[in-house]
């Protein structure tokens, strides 16, 4: 199931970039460390510096880390996530306007031009202090969910860092995977926002950069009920059943031009696994409360051990 979700996100949210290995060449370098076809060096270092970046982030959000705090993220999380996705492929393809001081797990030390839409991210001075605010901002989640929508705030979450652009490449990426990481801790599988939806996805970024997160939160909100379909067991509808996404998805599917969403009455759950602002249960020890189910291990990194702790107008996501 892990090795499943491993492999399409690795595949999907490089696919976002431009890379264009097809799933089964994915599969076959992260499961073996094998490079099958004949796509540039740059594109096998890209999926295996994103798979190594994802196996760390699925093994430290089910507890294999030392983590000793009980912070959703942190700043050095993300750092560190960004060193692992993006080492790789700088061995053979450095961004060419980058630095010694803006190498992988560093921020950019340069300032961006503004988008075509207008959005204009801060100077290179504000990017500590802004990353500092983006992860306080998340950590907030848990107390939030009461009042507030999950697919929402992670939307918000997602606009925030990619406003902020702290590295000089790589952004989309390290952003996607960070979000996993907060998605996992919450007890929820990961999201894998797919190739097929690069323009709906590109289109609903620029919307929340007006201020409107809706378009951005139904794209997660669908990939949170694709991978929950993954993980929870599938029984004959129960028409009593309703996942506590779907309210938001009619309400913003209503006012929308996305496809109608999908049915999410065919797989158990229970109020204290599903209901609003809890968790599925995991096997690992819970992080905040919740009874775990029988998930299988996920993968390990490219060197088989677990590590310890463009958008339209051109520019990457």
């Amino acid at each position: 199931m892990w090795a499943d979700i491993w492999h399409l996100e690795a595949h999907h949210s490089t696919a976002l970039e431009g890379n264009t290995l097809v799933l089964r060449e994915v599969a076959t370098l992260l499961d073996e460390g094998r490079a099958v076809g004949a796509k540039p060096l740059k594109e096998y270092m890209e999926v295996t510096g994103y798979g190594d970046a994802a196996s760390w982030v699925y093994r430290e959000a089910m507890g294999a880390g030392d983590r000793t705090d009980d912070a959703l993220i942190t700043v050095r999380e993300v750092r560190h996530i960004h060193h692992l996705a993006m080492s790789a492929v700088w061995q053979v393809s450095p961004q060419p306007d980058a630095t010694d001081a803006e190498s992988p797990g560093n921020f950019r030390r340069h300032d961006i031009h503004p988008f075509g839409e207008g959005m204009t991210p801060p100077s290179w001075r504000l990017v500590p202090a802004g990353l500092d605010a983006w992860a306080n901002a998340v950590n907030t989640i848990p107390a939030r969910l009461a009042g507030e929508n999950l697919p929402e705030l992670l939307a918000d979450a997602h606009n925030h860092f990619e406003r902020i652009r702290p590295f000089i490449d790589g952004n989309g990426r390290t952003c996607r995977l960070a979000l996993n990481l907060v998605l996992v801790r919450l007890g929820y599988p990961p999201v894998v926002i797919l190739k097929e939806q690069r323009a709906g996805y590109l289109r609903a970024m620029q919307q929340a950069d007006k201020g409107d997160v809706g378009p951005l939160g139904e794209i997660i909100a669908r990939g949170m009920i694709d991978n929950l379909n993954r993980f929870i067991i599938r029984v004959w509808p129960d028409p009593r059943s309703s996942s506590p996404l779907q309210p938001w998805l009619t309400r913003t599917s209503a006012s929308s031009h996305c496809a109608r969403p999908p049915s999410v009455g065919d797989w158990r759950h229970t109020n204290e696994a599903m209901g609003s602002g809890s968790a599925p249960r995991r096997r690992s020890t819970p992080t905040r409360g919740h009874a775990a189910p029988e998930l299988a291990e996920p993968p390990t990194d490219s060197t088989g051990q677990a590590e310890a702790g463009s958008r339209a107008d051109g520019v990457p996501l």
